[in-house]
């Protein structure tokens, strides 16, 4: 299937609504299969992060599946399952759940931690292929510039 190139008059009428949406689904897929392809998932990452000290977490401490959830309310996707993902980081000694039900990282969870970042800069490299820092930093400025003028608010 070819693709026909548009006209930036053409590209300049397209709702960008629209194409945020689409964007957001390839990353997303690419990053998560990427993450797949080195045996963990996006959600089992990001318990461990909202969990470690040396990361999201402010203090270290233990959280409930609810307040994960919370933590996580502006990026986990309505598909992600918290309970399951954190069941298989448990079974791996990764995290450990204590009689509160709260769930905490452990020193072999810390570790993956910080083995499982390391793979972060190949999935940007590669999906920043061919895209110069200039082009990318004008595109976020003019994402920035579309959410304020949708009236929401920048994180």
């Amino acid at each position: 299937m070819t693709t026909r190139q548009m006209t930036d008059t053409e590209l300049a009428g397209q709702p960008a609504a629209y194409w945020t949406g689409v964007a957001y689904e390839a990353l997303i897929a690419f990053t998560r299969a990427r993450q797949a392809e080195k045996g963990y998932t996006q959600p089992q990452f990001w318990l461990l992060r909202n969990l470690s000290a040396n990361d999201i977490s402010p203090d270290g401490e233990g959280m409930t599946l609810p307040e994960l959830r919370e933590a996580m309310r502006s990026y986990i996707r309505p598909e992600d399952d918290l309970a399951a993902e954190s069941a298989v980081l448990v079974e791996r000694g990764w995290l450990r759940r204590d009689a509160d039900d709260r769930l905490w990282l452990t020193e072999e969870g810390e570790q993956a931690r910080v083995d499982l970042a390391r793979n972060a800069p190949a999935i940007r490299a590669a999906l920043h292929e061919g895209i110069d820092d200039a082009d990318y930093v004008t595109t976020l400025k003019v994402l920035h510039r579309l959410i304020r003028n949708a009236g929401g608010t920048m994180p």
